[in-house]
């Protein structure tokens, strides 16, 4: 799947600190999640539908991939 990067708003989470190794969200249209890696910001991103990335963030919440 690809995406037009053009205009698209990244944002980290408020939980990030700040530094440079995070990763950054984007909402893009027909209802898909971009996800890239903050310190490879031309680099792949990954993209999801809505409904998973609303379990993966869910499962996060829920401290379902605390080690």
């Amino acid at each position: 799947m690809s995406f037009d990067p053009v205009g698209v708003e990244w944002f980290k989470s408020s939980y990030s600190g700040g530094d440079k190794e995070c990763v950054e969200v984007a909402f893009l249209p027909d209802n898909l999640v971009g996800v890239r890696d903050s310190k490879a910001r031309s680099g792949p991103a990954l993209v999801f539908g809505a409904a998973e990335w609303s379990a993966f963030t869910a499962a996060a919440s829920r401290g379902d991939f605390d080690g």
